[in-house]
């Protein structure tokens, strides 16, 4: 077994040993930290060095929300067009896949842009300002339906189908201008041009007529699935995140994928995951029956825990009662306009009965629970059940998750604290939707939005996530800092929700490591797993502004290299460790 000793400035986040000089991995963990010479003795005269020059050694980043999977199936087998320029440009990269695939086979595309609130950029960004029509797309194929997704959560929002994608989903001239909540765009003779607009998105829409035609839109496949997830790990890897926690929208097929990747030694992420109590993401959703909701929870309470593999673990169940406020689910207390104009005050998925059936059984059977709850009227129902059973089966020291929170009063900040409660949230969250909170129900709603320090003098431990955006683990520290709102130069950092640039890196290191339990990750200690970064630049000194911009050198999972940008000098890195 070969030692690895990296020397350069080192940040370690472990509070005995904060600074270090250099670090020595052996077998997959940190043997030691300290000074150059003293871990030049402990690495031994074989040991591999590597030099970090003027970059900075941190522990691998966790991302606590980030939907590898989700995200990684969606995209898989898509036609990427997220930096398309123009309607050429899209054509030729529809062509070029056609020319891959059978005849009437579908060939679906990426949005254009960035993913997922597509603000800083979009097809409003294409040189033509618009996504192509369908004339325009059955140049790059006739003989392949083809459809350019919208993605959730941006609502309304659009798609563009070729004359083919209409033809397979039922739609031609004679259908009317509007249909539920969608508008179908015709040109001045009443021909469809293929771009629809509404409530249009690939997920979190009950739109009954959009519904019908996602029916009729090809699942991922396995090999799709498996590809998109491969590399999405990548897309991490090269972040700097080491661990990821998959608490949201987890089915038993998801966690299948998992662990076929983690038996073909393909994973090169640390996972921890949970699964849901009840899916209410993706059309169709048709509620459960009291009878089945139980039997489901009893049934995935035999899958909830796995804690005996460093790279896969399962611990707990989730329960999504509500849904966003982009598509007009947010559960309030006063009425606020949705996507299309209309008051109101949200949409509850999963009943107050189901709601107390699952903290009852969680609570009775020991289990981790997770909540995704991010609403002030969902805080209040939630915690009026949780205060009420946790009389009866104190589960406070099981510290349940409560996720999202995106708004939250300090009072209810300290009922969960009351409860035993951890929180993981999105710094992304007020700077995807800080905006569009405040035109749809009132900038008033800012004061409660991403309260981040709230949270802490509340006595919650916090760690970060990326979600929906933006997928860079260097801006949401960044973002937990400034506050910062996409589109506009609106800070909203007040007292109650900017923290230390320390506290935002802990967010997505060792607290996030405390909050999900997981020992071994979020520091450089010794004895922990040698998951490291070497980045560009020093996030808790470098200009607030630049910290978005870091550039991550190395990435070791466990002392292996997962990603490697080819920019530590070679010279710098050799067998012989010189004196």
């Amino acid at each position: 077994m070969t030692n690895t000793i990296i020397t350069g400035r080192v940040h370690t986040l472990d509070p005995n040993t904060p600074e270090a000089e250099a670090l020595v991995l052996s077998g997959g963990g940190v043997l030691a930290v300290g000074d150059r010479d003293t871990m030049r003795a402990a690495a031994g005269p074989d040991a591999r060095h590597v030099e970090a020059g003027d970059g900075v050694v941190l522990p691998g980043l966790i991302d606590t929300h980030p939907h590898v999977m989700h995200f990684g199936m969606l995209a898989g087998g898509l036609v990427d067009l997220t930096d398309a320029v123009d309607h050429a440009d899209i054509v030729a990269r529809i062509r070029a896949k056609a020319a891959d695939t059978p005849p009437g086979q579908w060939i679906m595309c990426t949005p254009v842009g960035e993913p997922h609130y597509f603000i800083r950029r979009s097809e409003r960004d294409l040189l033509e300002r618009r996504l192509p029509d369908r004339w325009t797309l059955d140049t790059a194929t006739d003989a392949h339906p083809v459809l350019i997704q919208a993605w959730a959560p941006r609502m309304p929002n659009v798609v563009a189908f070729n004359t083919a994608g209409l033809r397979a989903v039922g739609l031609t001239a004679f259908i009317p201008d509007r249909v539920c909540d969608v508008e179908i765009e015709k040109n001045e003779s009443g021909d469809l041009t293929g771009i629809l607009r509404g409530p249009v998105t690939n997920y979190y829409t009950y739109d009954p007529f959009w519904g019908q035609i996602l029916t009729k839109l090809p699942p991922p496949d396995l090999a799709n699935a498996v590809a998109g997830t491969t590399t999405e790990m990548a897309r991490y890897s090269a972040q700097g995140v080491t661990s990821v926690y998959e608490g949201h929208a987890m089915e038993p097929e998801h966690l299948a994928l998992y662990r076929h990747l983690r038996a073909t030694d393909a994973l090169t992420l640390r996972v921890q995951a949970t699964l849901d109590a009840e899916s209410v993401i993706f059309y169709p959703f048709d509620p459960l029956t009291g009878a089945e909701f139980d039997d489901r929870l009893r049934h995935l309470a035999e899958l909830a825990s796995d804690l005996d593999d460093d790279l896969l673990r399962v611990d707990g169940l989730t329960l999504s009662p509500g849904g966003p406020c982009f598509s007009g689910y947010f559960a309030t207390y006063e009425t606020y306009s949705d996507p299309f104009g209309r008051p109101t005050r949200g949409v509850r998925f999963v009943s107050l009965e189901k709601e107390e059936a699952f903290v009852r059984f969680c609570a009775a059977n020991d289990i981790r629970a997770n909540l995704c709850l991010g609403a002030y009227r969902e805080h209040d129902d939630f915690l009026d059940i949780a205060e009420r059973v946790v009389r009866e089966h104190d589960f406070r020291d099981r510290r349940w998750i409560l996720q999202h929170a995106m708004t939250i009063t300090r009072r209810q900040a300290r009922r969960y604290a009351d409860l035993g409660f951890q929180v993981t949230t999105s710094a992304g969250f007020a700077w995807g939707k800080g905006a569009m909170y405040g035109e749809r129900m009132g900038e008033h709603v800012w004061r409660d939005l991403e309260p981040l320090q709230r949270l802490t003098e509340c006595g919650l431990d916090l760690a970060g996530g990326s979600d929906w955006g933006p997928k860079n683990p260097w801006e949401q520290i960044e973002l937990a800092h400034t506050h910062r709102f996409a589109g506009s130069d609106h800070r909203n950092d007040g007292p109650d929700q900017k923290v230390s640039r320390v506290d935002a890196l802990r967010m997505w290191t060792t607290g996030a490591a405390k909050v999900l339990g997981w020992p071994g990750i979020g520091s450089l200690a010794p004895g922990n797993h040698a998951d490291v970064v070497i980045v560009d630049r020093d996030p808790v000194t470098c200009p607030i502004d630049d910290l978005r911009g870091t550039k991550v050198l190395r990435t070791y999972l466990g002392g292996t290299v997962v990603h490697d940008s080819g920019d530590l000098a070679a010279a710098a890195e050799t067998q012989e460790v010189r004196a």
